[in-house]
């Protein structure tokens, strides 16, 4: 029986921006049709202005509904057919509604099952699916992973936005994700200090004394594999982060500067948290490159192969759990392994130059310090 092919609605974006070029140029090699079946959610109007402007030989077929999308073809759901003016590289107000019209169609679509995946070509728009509350995004190459306890705050309120409750909450849906999205077993997750850690328990601030590391403890309670809290110098410095499965950041500058100086790649967005799938290519709009033709479609075949591999993951992972097997007796816990390997993290960092550093934890729990 041949497996059913993923449904992926991919936006259109800014129709002044790089959506259009990106999208063509992505589907420049006929092998990508035979991976899934892409339904683009736009304006055939502008993806007729688009394809003459940068001289580029896609073709598409233009469907009224999701249900008319056919595997071995570029299907362009037309989403609306009014007359729009395109100035290429110059936002608008209405060029930002047309994408938002095409962003909110396809996770209405998503959100209906009518299609698989989402992946949000980027867009300004895209915020009002990264700034969903419940909503955790996680930016990865390859096997480095980071997520952000806070996004888009001051840095001098980011102490006050750091408690134990959003630890655990944004540590427990990335655990999920790793899990279920990524298919990684027995996830391990790093979770950074927000003060810099000198030597020993002394040095430990109050947000780590009070928030972090009895959010660390409750997620360890609850059966979440999570470290630390790591130094964020020491930790990506000495190559620890090579040793876990998710980083949780407190802060944009601490995750992301380290994650752009190891990879050098923009990566891609996992939007974890959600019912629904999504991924979005890394990076803002770059309206400079509007209409130049210069514009790099990896970073969004990415996001399609990581958006058809999650919607595989999740079927696989819930399948098995739509039926359990009634437990005949209690499971007895295990944590020799997650000692192990605290022990083994510990040793990524240099003890001789940093008494005390590898112990902190311990001595915490054993002799919990308050401030004077």
């Amino acid at each position: 029986m041949e497996e059913r092919k993923i449904r992926v609605a991919i936006t259109q974006g800014d129709t002044n921006g790089t959506g259009f070029e990106l999208i063509f140029k992505a589907f420049e090699d006929p092998a990508m049709l035979e991976l899934f079946i892409p339904i683009i959610y736009g304006s055939p109007k502008i993806a007729v202005y688009h394809r003459k402007a940068l001289g580029m030989d896609v073709s598409y077929s233009i469907i009224s509904n999701v249900e008319d999308a056919k595997a071995g073809r570029l299907n362009l759901l037309a989403c609306f057919d009014e007359e729009i003016k395109v100035e290429l590289g110059q936002s608008s107000p209405e060029s930002a509604r047309a994408a938002k019209v095409s962003l909110e169609q396809a996770m209405a679509d998503v959100s209906e099952r009518k299609v698989d995946a989402l992946v949000a070509v980027p867009a300004a728009v895209n915020d009002v699916l990264l700034k969903k509350p419940e909503a955790l995004v996680i930016r990865t190459v390859d096997d480095l992973r980071v997520s952000l306890l806070t996004n888009g705050l001051a840095l001098r309120n980011v102490a006050d936005a750091i408690t134990k409750t959003r630890i655990v909450e944004k540590a427990t849906i990335f655990h999920q994700a790793l899990r279920r999205d990524l298919r990684i077993s027995a996830p391990r997750i790093a979770v950074l200090s927000l003060n810099p850690v000198v030597k020993g328990v002394d040095s430990l601030g109050a947000e780590e004394r009070e928030e972090i590391i009895p959010a660390i403890d409750e997620l360890s309670s609850n059966g979440i594999q999570a470290f630390g809290p790591y130094p964020a110098d020491e930790f990506f410095g000495c190559g620890a982060y090579t040793k876990f499965d998710g980083v949780l950041a407190m802060y944009y500058d601490q995750g992301m500067a380290p994650f752009k100086s190891i990879t050098n790649e923009e990566g891609i967005l996992l939007v974890a948290g959600l019912p629904i799938v999504a991924t979005i290519p890394a990076g803002s709009e770059d309206f400079n490159k509007a209409g130049k033709g210069t514009s790099d479609a990896s970073s969004l075949r990415q996001a399609i192969y990581a958006a058809i591999d999650i919607s595989r993951n999740r079927v696989n992972y819930d399948e098995p759990l739509g039926n359990p097997l009634v437990k005949l007796y209690k499971e007895k816990r295990d944590d020799s392994e997650k000692v192990r390997f605290a022990v083994r993290a510990k040793d990524q960092f240099k003890k001789e130059d940093r008494p005390g550093f590898g112990q902190r934890r311990e001595e915490h729990t054993k002799n919990p310090t308050t401030e004077e």
